[in-house]
């Protein structure tokens, strides 16, 4: 549970809503939703590919930093 609101922080999330845990549980819910319905494997497909990408970044700026 700790590493999941690290990536919440992480992609802005915490920010962008004020903190409002109602808003984040419901953008949560929509996406479980999201994954449910017909579109779910094409929505899973181009997040984690978008995550990759996030995650491939930040490494590379970390490498540079060092």
């Amino acid at each position: 549970m700790i590493e999941f609101g690290g990536l919440v922080v992480k992609a802005g999330i915490v920010d962008l809503t004020a903190d409002d845990r109602a808003t984040i549980f419901g953008a949560l819910l929509w996406i479980a939703a999201k994954l449910q319905s017909h579109e779910g494997e094409h929505a899973r497909e181009l997040w984690a590919a978008k995550g990759k990408q996030a995650f491939a970044a930040e490494r590379h700026e970390e490498q540079k930093g060092q």
